[in-house]
């Protein structure tokens, strides 16, 4: 683990200091593993939104369609321009695309999350493999406590 003044071997903290460090690690992991569900809901919105586009196409020119209106309420509306697309492009600020566009926009999106996840994968595997070393370092201590100084195992 290291700290502003260099590295500390693990192996030389007390129980209640990697009690306190294994407390930390959790919290990180807890924290780092929500970012990934959250990013992974995100790329699934966005596939949905490039499935979406794919069905503003000429075959479905003027039916009738439910346009939302908030997360709930849905009005009926008729499907005029079947080459243009409004897309969100973030902070309440809408763009008009072209279908080709819009499907860029969105899959642009998705892999740039794709390499997002892979490297919060990357971290949250690290952080697990530092736990692990720290809940054997902890149960080794803990060992060493309940046989005596001598390192006995009871």
């Amino acid at each position: 683990m290291a700290s502003s003044q260099g590295q500390i071997n693990i192996a030389d903290l007390d129980v209640p200091q990697l009690a306190d460090v294994r407390r930390q690690l959790e919290e990180e992991l807890n924290h780092l593993s929500n970012s990934y569900a959250q990013l992974r809901q995100a790329q699934a919105k966005f596939r949905s939104c490039i499935d979406n586009v794919a069905e503003v196409k000429p075959a479905n020119k003027d039916k009738t369609v439910l346009v939302p209106l908030t997360n709930s309420l849905y009005v009926p509306g008729k499907l005029t321009d079947v080459e243009n697309v409004i897309v969100d492009v973030g902070t309440g600020y809408f763009v008009k695309k072209t279908r080709a566009e819009a499907t860029k926009h969105y899959e642009s999106k998705v892999e740039y999350i794709r390499t997002n996840l892979e490297a919060l994968q990357e971290t949250i595997q690290k952080k697990q493999e530092n736990m692990n070393y720290l809940i054997n370092i902890l149960q080794m201590k803990l060992q060493q406590q309940a046989g005596g100084k001598d390192g006995k195992a009871s």
